[in-house]
Order: structure tokens, then C-alpha cells, then sequence
């Protein structure tokens, strides 16, 4: 019995995913909510669950494909016998990734036969009692039409693999390739070591597992970079293999390199003009003396109950927005143009924007106006280590009321940010200076940084958001004050 299983709505009603890798092949046998892909949505990289127990037959799109909700994406026997080699294939059955296996000898008809429908019972049983653990299961097809493909870059060596196209070294591929043998099994490891792995041009399949789990860690891709690095050979007539601490050349003559628009950089593009365009922005700055709060900073890293929570500037500065917002519900409101409303909320879902490697991402803090000062430090910096190992997902960077960025950890002082659709202002917090500074009536050197804040003159005047940045910095320059507020 084949079963097809379509690309699912991944949340928030995005249209498109891209693949970014296969986990599996064909003629793997999968277990019911095994991971059998990742794929990239414009808000997260998600990773898919099987939605059944059985024999991958057909891996209907490649890593790079950009495939429309409702399509085929992966085919299933949940008799459990193994696909037939592709024609003209001789004992090797390989898959859409390229993996090479050995065809196992088909099932003699007679058996086949009688255990057909016990099999195809057992499967939908097995289905009745355990669901997947992924929204969007079982969605109609929302879009005819193949797989998009990736525009490569000129140059570039399309190499097929099980874990990720190895773009970033593609001589290291085709001669690793030559050299290893590869294994048969998929292997085992976490998203962020695939991530590293693809960035080192390195396929996981090559790479085999130190710790009795036969799960691949960093080190084990590490020592595996450094082991080939130091003992690969490139053919005489070929090009020289670049070394994995240096990026690729440019290819010869090529003055421009292309990169598709897609993912988490098209989101932001289109999230920034649309707000840009739509609200009205103004941006105030106030630049305030912290040294109390690098003071108080420092006395809780001291604290060893503390230590583990790495209170910061951020932290701090989280805790003195949720209180100005009770004290200015005007900039913790939003514009609802169709419904011609303001909509002023009575809590804080706190974005905090964080740089990554697929662009920028706010996933928001719930009802941040319950933390206590630790329990923010803690989520902000979940929400960070989330956020950069790509597995923010797209319920996390919605429903946001107010956003904080911190440029200062740029060495940036100042900014005029742009405000997040559907929230009402934003604040940058600058770096941290020491510097001459008026302090008792006197020059001191004092711990100084401006804050700039951008909100949306709709909904805030200009002094609703000059009275919210004077109280984050009255609680900056003396974080004593947050016990006079409420």
C-alpha cells in the first residue's frame, strides 16, 4: 500500500517551504514521527516528523526546492517492502539524495499477497492510535505546479547528498567522495551540527560518531575537518581544494554573486517596508548615565545564586519597558485599520530582535509584565540561543506588543529602528561607553549609553513617547526607582 504524504501548513497560513535537507532516502524504513526532512518556512526552520510507519519508495523534491503546501513531498510503502530499483539500475537502488544502497530481493507473490491486507490493517491501526506532532497534516493541495528550483550560484558543483548540498566546498566533495566510503545508515546528529557541518562542506554520511549513542556531535565533525584537511591529496590536474578556515574564491571572471531572496530575509524585507510605509515613524533618543545599573549588574553576577542567569544590560532594560508600558499603554497598542479601532493591550508579548545567520528574527517574550528580573534574563536568553540555532518557531515571532533591540553589542551607539508591523514602537539600546560625564556637580567618568526610541505617531504623540523613554532611563540611571512604579 503506497502512501503519499503532501507538504502540510506549517503555521500562519505560509504558502511555501524551502527543503533544505533530506534525512532520510530512499529505501529507508521509518518509524512513525521519525524526522524525515528540515524545512525552511520565511519564519523558521521546522523539522518534520513522519506521518507514518513504513518504506520511503520516491523523494519527490531536492534540497534547495521551494515546494507550495499541498504538494507531494515524500512517497511511502506501508507494506514495508522495499522499492524496486529505478530502471536501468542493476543491485543499487539510489535515491533522490543520492545515497547508494543494495536492492533487497523482492517477496515472493504468494506471501506478499496474504500479508498484504494484515499489513495495511496493522499500518492504519498504528495511525488511529498515535497522530503526528506537526499542524497541517493532511492539508489539500493549495497550489498545482513542481518544485521551484534554486538558482545556483555560476560556478558552483551540484553534489547529491543525504544531509545538505555542499555548496561550501564543492572540490572537498567530489573528492571526499572518492576517498571515504560512505555508510549505508542515515546519520544521526542534531540541527546545529548539520548546520556546522554544511558550512564546513562536510556530509554528515562521511563523519562517523565517537559515543556509544551513534549520535554525530561538533567534535566528531571537527576531528573529522581536521583529519581530511591534513591528509586529502587533490589529483594533479584538478583545482587546488580549498582548506575549511578559508571561504571560496570567487569563480574566475565572475565580478557578482546572486543569492535567491527567499527564507527569513524576504519576511524582514517585506515586514520593514510594509511598516515603513504604513506608520508614520518618529525617532527620539535620550542618552542616560547606567553606572548604577552596571553597578547593580555587577553586584548579582557576584551573587552565586545568580551567576547561572547572566543578568545584563538587556535584562534590565526588558524589566524597565514592561513598567514605562503600564505607565504609557499607548505605545503598547496597535492600529487595526480595517476594524477602524485602536487596540491598547493589557499585556507585554516583549519581541527581542536577534541577528542570526538566516537575517534578522524577533520572537517575543509572553506576558513579559509577569517576569520577575531573573525570569526575564533567563527567556531572553532562551529566546536568543532559539533563535540562532534556527528552531524559533513561527508561533514565536507573532503577536508581539513592543520590541527592544540592542545595537550597542555592535559597538553601535545610536539607530533609528523600524518598528515591527502590528506593534506600536521599538528601543534601541546603544553601547555601553565610559566617559567624562557631569555627575554631582562635578566630571567623573561614568558608564553612559543613549536610547532611541521609534514609535508610531497614529497611536503616540510626542510626548506619550517622550514620557515612556524618561522613565526607561530614570530606571536605568537609578534601577530604584522600578520600586516606585506599577
Amino acid at each position: 500500500m503506497t502512501q503519499d504524504f503532501r507538504l502540510p501548513d506549517l503555521g500562519e497560513g505560509l504558502p511555501e517551504a524551502e527543503l533544505v535537507q533530506w534525512l532520510v532516502a530512499v529505501g529507508d524504513t521509518v518509524t512513525l514521527n521519525q524526522t524525515i526532512a528540515e524545512v525552511e518556512t520565511a519564519k523558521a526552520v521546522v523539522e518534520l516528523p513522519s506521518p507514518y510507519a513504513g518504506t520511503i519508495t520516491a523523494l519527490h523534491a531536492e534540497a534547495g526546492d521551494v515546494v507550495a503546501v499541498g504538494s507531494v513531498l515524500i512517497s511511502f510503502d506501508l507494506g514495508g517492502t522495499v522499492p524496486t530499483p529505478p530502471p536501468g539500475v542493476a543491485g543499487a537502488s539510489p535515491g533522490a539524495s543520492g545515497r547508494v544502497g543494495p536492492a533487497a530481493p523482492p517477496a515472493p507473490a504468494a506471501e506478499s499477497q496474504a500479508s498484504a491486507p494484515e499489513v495495511a490493517a496493522s499500518a492504519s491501526a498504528v495511525a488511529a492510535k498515535s497522530e503526528p506532532n506537526l499542524v497541517g497534516y493532511g492539508a489539500t493541495p493549495q497550489g498545482a505546479g513542481r518544485p521551484q528550483r534554486r538558482t545556483r550560484v555560476a560556478g558552483s558543483v551540484a553534489a547529491a547528498s543525504d544531509t545538505a548540498v555542499l555548496e561550501a566546498a564543492p572540490h572537498d566533495a567530489i573528492q571526499f567522495a572518492d576517498v571515504v566510503e560512505r555508510p549505508v545508515e542515515r546519520p544521526r546528529s542534531t540541527p546545529p551540527v548539520r548546520q556546522f557541518a554544511k558550512q564546513l562542506g562536510i556530509d554528515l554520511a562521511l563523519v562517523e560518531a565517537s559515543g556509544a549513542s551513534g549520535v554525530i556531535t561538533r567534535a566528531d565533525v571537527e576531528a573529522y575537518a581536521t583529519r581530511v584537511g591534513a591528509t586529502a591529496t587533490a589529483p594533479a590536474a584538478a583545482e587546488p581544494v580549498e582548506t575549511f578556515e578559508m571561504p571560496l574564491p570567487a569563480p574566475a571572471g565572475e565580478r557578482t554573486t546572486r543569492t535567491p531572496i527567499r527564507g527569513v530575509r524576504r519576511m524582514t524585507a517585506d515586514a520593514m517596508v510594509r511598516s515603513a510605509f504604513t506608520a508614520p515613524h518618529v525617532t527620539t533618543f535620550l542618552t542616560v548615565d547606567v553606572t548604577a545599573t552596571s553597578e547593580l549588574i555587577a553586584s548579582l553576577k557576584g551573587d552565586r545564586d545568580l551567576q547561572e542567569h547572566r543578568i545584563g544590560i538587556m535584562a534590565v532594560a526588558a524589566k524597565a519597558v514592561c513598567l514605562a508600558l503600564g505607565r504609557h499603554p499607548g505605545l503598547n497598542s496597535k492600529w487595526d485599520d480595517e476594524a477602524g479601532e485602536i487596540v491598547e493591550h493589557h499585556y507585554v508579548n516583549l519581541g527581542i530582535a536577534a541577528a542570526t545567520g538566516r537575517g534578522l528574527v524577533v520572537p517575543n517574550i509572553r506576558d513579559a509584565q509577569e517576569l520577575t528580573l531573573v525570569e526575564l534574563a533567563d527567556a531572553i536568553r532562551g529566546l536568543a540561543e532559539t533563535a540562532r540555532a534556527g528552531k524559533s518557531s513561527p508561533a514565536d515571532m507573532m503577536g508581539g506588543t513592543f520590541s527592544i533591540t540592542n545595537v550597542g553589542v555592535f559597538g553601535v551607539d545610536a539607530g533609528t529602528p523600524i518598528i515591527n508591523p502590528g506593534e506600536a514602537g521599538i528601543l534601541a539600546l546603544g553601547a555601553v561607553r565610559r566617559q567624562p560625564w557631569e555627575h554631582r556637580g562635578e566630571i567623573a567618568l561614568r558608564d553612559v549609553m543613549t536610547l532611541a526610541l521609534s514609535f508610531d505617531h497614529r497611536l503616540v504623540d510626542g510626548e506619550q513617547g517622550s514620557g515612556f523613554l524618561v522613565d526607561v532611563a530614570d530606571i536605568l540611571r537609578e534601577p530604584g526607582r522600578a520600586m516606585l512604579m506599577r
